[in-house]
Parts: structure tokens; C-alpha cells; sequence
């Protein structure tokens, strides 16, 4: 009996590696015939992978139908060569391609005929690839994808929107001329709702799938730079969006073993060591604050000169669990404040309690993506003064954050460029890593959350070096509480801020009030 199931699964894994191949095949001649966009794609699409997964140095990743290893080199070069890629591929010549063009130490080629046949027993932390998910082969393919992932393991897939009316068409066309030459046709892509309930019948959790890119043929390549921004706009745009012209699909293998997340030392620049000041403006983080600070312990350690925990006027037990965390490690510190509370009250507290040489300053819901923070620190590293994280770049990642605040930020910063003469995409976040020299050279006037447009705007207007980095942003899940933010209580501090230092400006005046 064990004999004949064995046959029947070789013979399983056959018809999938033929069908994985004929897409892999498609989707290369698509690129070679069609993509004009597909450099910036695949840069886009690698810096997106690094995003999502905050990947450590030890995090290994598959790509699935890898063709020539196109994308496993721009993945790879996004993380610094430093993960284990194993590009694995269904066809001969990419894989000899592969062979003959050598990719960097930490790629493995791989050539399968079967899937996930010589890929079987190996476990991987993350699977990524291109245009894999068909109605023939989904539930087959996820039930082996899922296989192969480590417990707690993470897939990122990218497919073809079937409501993008460019796919509809070349469909239709498609499907004529390849009825006369009696050619195989390319399998039909799944919709969101099927996605999501195959994904879900298979056992992933924490599954997203959610329209992207509007930047694809026929749209002439001229047009590229105006569809890159339109295309964050376009991807949030309620309803539109069913039209963009990929879908991601992200999701999750429940970790029933309890392996815990691996990550480990990050701080590898010397000149930060045991110089930099944190601050956390915390209300109601009770629940974070534990993790956040282990995060930041762990990954940057070496770093860190102490920890300002900034607790304003938390109702839960914020300040309880900041004293607990502070016999543990003298380096944390709480700072209560009394009432009114205030984010831009927090932050000046915060900021007169710094003494290291160098200022990080963050938020509690930050705790997931220190592996990202290294770019922060590189770009100070080689020369910035400050160094924002941009949650509105192309190669950021920007999950759930609502449409309408989407387009109040958007508008906001068109309008700051326009009228400071600056070029900058998110002044706002509140990750921003800065010189003390910077530090010591502004003063922070709003009492709200619009502080942190003062944090970015005025060392620009001083003209200090000010290097963007791109970063993911995702929406606080119900684990982590909510945020106060309110935009339309907040929103217009935010441009009596960019107006109030526009005005001095152009008056010739002091961007900066004295402190005393």
C-alpha cells in the first residue's frame, strides 16, 4: 500500500512540476515579449520581499520558477548577499544559463522536474514567486508550498489580477490565435475570494491578498515615473484598485511547534556602539512595549546608550511594565508625564533627556521591523545627518493604512515641496535616526502628533543632509491596541506647521525658536 501511494504522489508531483514549468515558461516569454518595465519590476518587487519579511541575515528563502535567477539576484543584492536563496527552476537552459553566468555564493541553483521533487524535505523560512497559481494546480501547489515552509514560515506570490482588463483582453486574443495553432494556452488565474478560501482550506493564517501595480504594458515606459506615484494612489483607491495589474498574496504557516522567530545582532557599525539614544513615546502600550524593547535589545544592543520610555498618562500598566523591564537592564529608562497628554509633549521630554551621540526615535508598533532599521543606520553611516524611514517610497510597503490619510499625507507633501522648494516623499514618520548636533538645533513647538512633521521639516529648512530609506508601514493588528491618531482632529496642525515655518522662510527669519 505505502508502494502504491508513493507512486501516486511521484506521479502528482510530475504533473505539477509540468504544469509550475509551462507557467514558468509563459511568464518568461511574457517578460522577454512584452514587460518593458520588468528592471524596475524586479527591483521594486525585491526591495518588497525584504520589506514584508524583515528578513534576518539567517532567514533562508525559495524561489519557485526562478527562470535564469533573475529575481533571486535582486533579492539577494536587496539583502546585502547575506540569506540562503534557492532558485529553483523546471527548465534546462535557465537553469544551465544559471550555471554559465554565475550567481552570487549564496544562491543555490536548483532543476527540478518534479515539484517538489528534489526540493522534498527541505525547509524553508520564506517561498516567493512569480505567476505560480492557477486553477489547475492551486490547492496542490499550496498544500506542497506549505510543506516546505518552516513552522511560522511565510510565502509572498505574486499573480495576475483576472479583473485587470489589459489580463481580460490579451486572454481573449490569446485564446483565439492559440486555437488556431492549437497551442497550450496559459492557466487561468484565481480571484481574490478564491485565493483567500484555498489558501485558508490549506491551513495558512494571516493571509493578505490584495490588488498591486498599475504600472504595466500598453502603458508606454515614457510614462513611467508618472504611473510609479499614481500607482500608490491607484492601489488604495477604493474600488479602482480591483484593476490594478497584479495581486499579492502574502500568508502565513502556523507556528504549532513554537520555533521561535530567529534574529540576531545587527549593529555591525562601529562609530554607533553604545552611543545611541532611543525614545518611545508610549500611551496604552502595555502590550508592546515587552517585545519592542527585546527587539531593540537584541538587534542593536550594542547600540544603545538607553532606551527613553516616554509614558504619557497611560490608563493600563504602561509604567509598571516599563519599571519591571528597567531592573532588567539600567538602560531603560521611564519618564512619566502628567497631564495633558501629547505625542509632541512625549517627544520634547523625551528629546531633554537625551545624552548619546545619536538620536533614534520610534514608535511602539516599530517592534516588527528592526531588521530594516540597519538602513537607517547605513545611511547616517555614509554621511546623513538624519535619516527618515519612508513609508512612500516604490520600494516601501505600505498594508492597510487608510485612503483617506493616504491622500491628506500625499497632499500634504506636494504642497510642502512645493512651497519650500524641498524635494522629500515622508517628512512625517516618526522613525528618524539624527546626529545629537541635529538634534540640539531644533525645537519642537506642536504639542500633537504634528511634532513629528516639525522632527522632519525643520533639520531640512537648516540644511542638514536628510536621506530617505525606504520601510514597511502595516497597520497595527488588533494584538497590538489602536492608535490614537485622528486625522481630521490632527491633520490641520500638521500644515500650521508646514505653514508657520514657510512664513519664516520666506521672511528671512529664524526657522528654529530658541528653546529658552
Amino acid at each position: 500500500m505505502d508502494a502504491l501511494f508513493k507512486e501516486i504522489n511521484a506521479r502528482r508531483g510530475r504533473e505539477l512540476g509540468e504544469n509550475l514549468k509551462d507557467q514558468e515558461r509563459f511568464l518568461a516569454q511574457y517578460w522577454k515579449e512584452k514587460d518593458h518595465f520588468l528592471p524596475e519590476r524586479m527591483e521594486w518587487r525585491a526591495r518588497m520581499t525584504r520589506h514584508l519579511f524583515h528578513l534576518f541575515p539567517e532567514d533562508s528563502i525559495l524561489e519557485i520558477g526562478c527562470s535564469s535567477g533573475q529575481w533571486a539576484r535582486k533579492i539577494s543584492a536587496a539583502n546585502g548577499n547575506q540569506n540562503k536563496i534557492c532558485a529553483a527552476t523546471f527548465d534546462e537552459k535557465s537553469y544551465e544559463e544559471m550555471k554559465n553566468d554565475p550567481v552570487p555564493d549564496n544562491i543555490e541553483p536548483v532543476l527540478l522536474e518534479a515539484f517538489p521533487g528534489l526540493l522534498e524535505g527541505r525547509r524553508f523560512d520564506t517561498i516567493v514567486g512569480w505567476n505560480l497559481l492557477t486553477d489547475d494546480n492551486c490547492g496542490s501547489f499550496l498544500l506542497e508550498v506549505k510543506k516546505l515552509l518552516a513552522p511560522g514560515g511565510k510565502i509572498l506570490l505574486f499573480d495576475v489580477n483576472p479583473w485587470n482588463p489589459y489580463y481580460i483582453l490579451r486572454r481573449f486574443f490569446s485564446r483565439v490565435v492559440l486555437f488556431f495553432l492549437k497551442s497550450r494556452e496559459e492557466g487561468s488565474s484565481l480571484n481574490r475570494i478564491d485565493l483567500f478560501t484555498i489558501l485558508s482550506e490549506v491551513g495558512f493564517t494571516g493571509i493578505k491578498i490584495l490588488p498591486y501595480d498599475f504600472v504595466y504594458p500598453p502603458i508606454p515606459r515614457v510614462f513611467l515615473w508618472s504611473m510609479q506615484n499614481l500607482s500608490l494612489i491607484l492601489e488604495n483607491f477604493p474600488v479602482l484598485r480591483n484593476f490594478a495589474g497584479s495581486l499579492y498574496i502574502f500568508a502565513h504557516k502556523p507556528n504549532t511547534e513554537g520555533v521561535q522567530k530567529k534574529t540576531s545582532n545587527l549593529a555591525h557599525h562601529e562609530m554607533f556602539k553604545g552611543k545611541v539614544s532611543v525614545v518611545v513615546p508610549c500611551r496604552n502600550e502595555e502590550d508592546n512595549i515587552p517585545s519592542l524593547v527585546e527587539n531593540l535589545l537584541t538587534c542593536f544592543g550594542d547600540y544603545i546608550h538607553e532606551v527613553h520610555l516616554v509614558d504619557d498618562n497611560s490608563r493600563d500598566a504602561t509604567a509598571g511594565v516599563i519599571l519591571n523591564l528597567q531592573k532588567t537592564d539600567p538602560r531603560i529608562k521611564l519618564i512619566r508625564r502628567d497631564l495633558p497628554n501629547g505625542v509632541g509633549r512625549a517627544l520634547r521630554d523625551g528629546f531633554s533627556a537625551v545624552s548619546g551621540d545619536f538620536l533614534l526615535t520610534m514608535d511602539c508598533d516599530f517592534q516588527h521591523i528592526m531588521p530594516e532599521l540597519t538602513g537607517l543606520f547605513d545611511a547616517v553611516a555614509e554621511g546623513a545627518d538624519v535619516a527618515i524611514g519612508s513609508r512612500f517610497s516604490r520600494n516601501s510597503v505600505l498594508l492597510n493604512y487608510a485612503f483617506t490619510k493616504i491622500l491628506a499625507n500625499r497632499g500634504f507633501h506636494i504642497i510642502a515641496n512645493l512651497l519650500l522648494g524641498k524635494h522629500f516623499r515622508d517628512a512625517t514618520n516618526n522613525l528618524k535616526l539624527m546626529k545629537k548636533e541635529v538634534l540640539d538645533h531644533i525645537h519642537l513647538e506642536s504639542d500633537d502628533f504634528a511634532a513629528n512633521a516639525e522632527t522632519g521639516l525643520q533639520p531640512i529648512l537648516l540644511g542638514y543632509n536628510v536621506k530617505e530609506v525606504p520601510i514597511s508601514w502595516i497597520n497595527r493588528s488588533v494584538d497590538m491596541g489602536f492608535s490614537s491618531f485622528n486625522l481630521f482632529k490632527t491633520g490641520p496642525n500638521y500644515l500650521r506647521v508646514l505653514f508657520k515655518l514657510m512664513w519664516r522662510k520666506w521672511l528671512g527669519k529664524d526657522i528654529v525658536l530658541s528653546s529658552k
